[in-house]
């Protein structure tokens, strides 16, 4: 099979599946059906919805198809009933958060050149061998350069090819995140998005690192999306502006569909024990304030609100974003631990009344709820640093039991006790969060018919899923309040590529907030990865069959039936001999001159092979082994033409018939000598 027929068989397979892949992973939340959820909680409904947004006509052509149907169907019976008016748009939910978490942009700690140099061994071997490093005798030096030469093939080539691959990858990952965001913003449409926490891969990064990854973040993976402004990210007050209004309906318009609310993470400032005011300032420069609130409003029917009750307010979103690094003692900087309680104060105390309906307070943080083990794949763990760093802490997977339920009866004003304010039932609202990257979505309630006192009652978390089947969240009324916490699975590679879609909307006949969450995750890294070097190669072997055919189509047969009819020991001559003279006409140095046939040589041979299987065009005869051509050694040049064109009279020389030699052999032409040479 020739070459240009095997490239085109391998076409034929190749660019229907790359064209299918590179659809699927481009449209991959359409072949997902993803979407945020409607009011109605159809899931089919709301992909429809979605679809709507980018194919509108979709919608008018099935309600016209509807309405043909009908008068075409039972248009010719009296008795019909006329038929119905196509139904009204479904509305979008106003509060739609595309909710990400967990990036861990990594960088130059993840590459080993970098911590350990490029070839560290060699530098080693010349300081040895230049005397710049003591031994006791001459044979240790020498062991030393051993070792270090076996160090070169077992460490240095090694570390340098992992090098070379972790920066290729840290590449790719940036737009194997830049895709996910990308293409979940173009279709689904958010109005707010959220990344909760470890934007970057190491809180001990230098300044120049860690601005390199923040370029990265906001320049490749998350490119477009904007910084909160400082003005817009607001201090707790009771007399607060609304930082936007909420519609029911897509607004090209709304900015804070571009703005990221980025929440601080333990990858980004560090734990209590390691968050320090300089590690601070430089994440609030780069991606927004750690702590500080906004709040949203939404249109509501006047009339559904009772004027004599007051406690009915009007609809609003309220979202916390909260650094809860520093929640937990012993803290390494006392002072920005009671900074951020002192924030938590003030949410608090600038909280609407328990008993007012109306508002939902969304937190947005990084470190879960306390769980016990066994209910998400994190379990409660602590560790701290030694006496000689201060003894804070060094890392932790959830908070304390304590730090999560002042989170539970202070933000959200939960009781155990039923003779609390609105019978301890507190806020509506619903906790986000990241950190455990498997993900976790659970329910915190206290029973308050445990025990005799609230004393004796205690903080329960149980899965979503479980507390659903159980119906405890429709049990709140009934002395079980709660609420409800999401851990979203990280959006990492290794992760399925998560994202997760919160969307909120509001109850007028009972004054209330809905939310309903769902994901819509990519895969893994790998499907991108082969989508894009499927593309690349079928790319290239495009170009490649371009220039095979047109190869074959200025006849570039005739070019190899030319050089095959020589033998090597021909070819090897007439190179000589036209180097030879060009470079005395250069006055070129004889080892140039050398390096010019070997790569002459190199460039016909491989000539030879590329186009020794082309075929030739149709309608000509091919060429047939050997052809006799004069070599016209006068020149010093490359002449080659056909043995019976007439040419000038010169001395030539027609190579004998060459012995006919067995496949696989060699033969030998080193008896063939040219007679007009002076030997």
């Amino acid at each position: 099979m020739s070459v240009a027929a095997f490239l085109r068989n391998g076409l034929r397979l190749l660019i229907p599946l790359a064209l299918a892949s590179t659809v699927l992973l481009y449209l991959y939340p359409l072949f997902g059906r993803c979407a945020f959820p409607l009011p109605s909680r159809d899931v089919d409904a709301a992909f429809e919805a979605t679809k709507a947004l980018h194919w509108p006509l979709d919608r008018g052509l099935d309600a016209l198809s509807r309405q043909v149907l009908q008068s075409v169907v039972g248009g010719h019976s009296e008795g019909d009933q006329p038929a119905s008016p196509p139904p009204p748009p479904t509305k979008l939910a106003p509060f739609r958060l595309l909710v990400l978490a967990d990036p861990q942009l990594e960088g130059d700690t993840s590459i080993p050149t970098n911590l350990l140099g490029t070839f560290p061994h060699v530098k080693s071997i010349v300081r040895h061998l230049t005397w710049q490093t003591q031994h006791w005798c001459f044979r240790e030096r020498l062991r030393q350069v051993a070792h270090d030469l076996v160090d070169i093939c077992f460490e240095d080539i090694p570390y340098l090819l992992m090098s070379l691959h972790k920066r290729f990858d840290l590449v790719g990952n940036d737009f194997f995140l830049a895709h996910i965001y990308r293409t979940l913003h173009w279709w689904t449409r958010p109005t707010h998005v959220t990344v909760l926490g470890d934007l970057l891969g190491s809180q001990w990064i230098g300044d120049d690192e860690f601005q390199r990854r923040s370029s990265r973040y906001w320049d490749r993976a998350f490119r477009g999306g904007e910084r909160v402004p400082d003005d817009a990210a607001s201090w707790p007050e009771h007399d607060y502006g609304l930082a936007g209004v909420l519609r029911d309906e897509f607004d090209p318009d709304n900015v804070w569909a571009r703005r990221l609310i980025n929440v601080a993470g333990n990858h980004d400032i560090g734990y209590a024990g390691d968050l320090t005011p300089e590690l601070l300032e430089r994440y609030e420069r780069v991606f927004g304030k750690a702590n500080y609130e906004l709040r949203f409003g939404a249109p509501a029917n006047a009339s559904r609100r009772r004027d004599a009750d007051y406690m009915r307010v009007e609809p609003e979103v309220r979202i916390v974003v909260l650094n809860d690094m520093n929640l937990d003692a012993p803290a390494k900087d006392t002072s920005l631990q009671d900074a951020t309680y002192h924030f938590l104060n003030t949410v608090i105390a600038t909280s609407a009344l328990v008993e007012q309906e109306g508002v939902f307070t969304l937190v947005l943080t990084h470190i879960p709820l306390h769980k016990p083990q066994g209910l998400c794949v994190d379990a409660p763990f602590f560790d701290f640093h030694g006496a000689d760093d201060g003894s804070g802490v060094k890392e932790q997977n959830m908070l304390s039991p304590d730090a999560s339920k002042g989170f539970l009866e202070g933000i959200y004003g939960m009781s155990a006790d039923p003779l609390a304010a609105a019978g301890g039932l507190g806020r509506k609202g619903l906790i986000l969060n990241g950190h455990d990257h498997e993900g976790c979505d659970t329910y915190h309630f206290v029973n308050q018919t445990n025990g005799t006192s609230a004393a004796e009652r205690s903080w329960e978390v149980a899965r979503w899923a479980d507390a659903q089947a159980r119906g405890l969240p429709a049990l709140t009324t009934a002395g079980l309040p709660g609420r409800r916490e999401i851990t979203v699975r990280s959006m990492m590679g290794g992760f399925g590529g998560n994202a997760g879609l919160l969307s909120l909307w509001f109850d007028e006949e009972r004054w209330e907030w809905e939310h309903e969450f769902v994901t819509c995750p990519l895969g893994t890294q790998h499907m991108w990865w082969f989508t894009h070097f499927l593309d690349a190669g079928v790319l290239l072997v495009i170009l490649l069959y371009g220039v095979v055919s047109f190869l074959t189509a200025v006849e570039g047969r005739r070019l190899i039936d030319i050089l095959f009819s020589y033998s090597d020991f021909d070819i090897k001559t007439v190179l000589q001999d036209s180097v030879k003279g060009i470079a005395t006409t250069l006055r070129l140095d004889p080892i140039d001159a050398t390096m010019a046939i070997m790569l002459l040589r190199v460039i016909l041979i491989a000539t030879a092979a590329l186009a020794s299987a082309i075929p030739a065009p149709s309608g000509t005869v091919p060429f047939k082994h050997p052809i006799p051509f004069k070599y016209h050694g006068a020149f010093n040049g490359l002449l080659l033409v056909p043995s019976n064109t007439t040419m000038a009279p010169t001395p030539t020389w027609t190579p004998p018939n060459l012995p006919i030699c067995q496949k696989g052999a060699l033969c030998d032409c080193s008896r063939i000598k040219d007679p007009n040479s002076e030997e």
